[in-house]
């Protein structure tokens, strides 16, 4: 159980990150329009969200 959300919490971490960089590439090249813009951010956030939510589960499991 501790391995499988250990691998969850690394993945939504990456995810965040590709999505993170998704961003800044579109607003760096220019080519993201403003709903695009807002729609990876609030994807961002999600998996933000979801990571330190995993990431707090296993703390809970592992302090036990």
């Amino acid at each position: 159980m501790i391995t499988l959300l250990t691998i969850l919490v690394a993945l939504a971490m990456l995810a965040t990150l590709g999505v993170l960089f998704a961003g800044m590439i579109g607003m760096v090249g220019g080519t993201g329009a403003g709903a695009r813009s807002n729609r990876l951010m609030r994807w961002r956030v999600g998996l933000q969200a979801l990571a330190l939510g995993l990431f707090a589960l296993l703390l809970l499991l592992t302090r036990r």
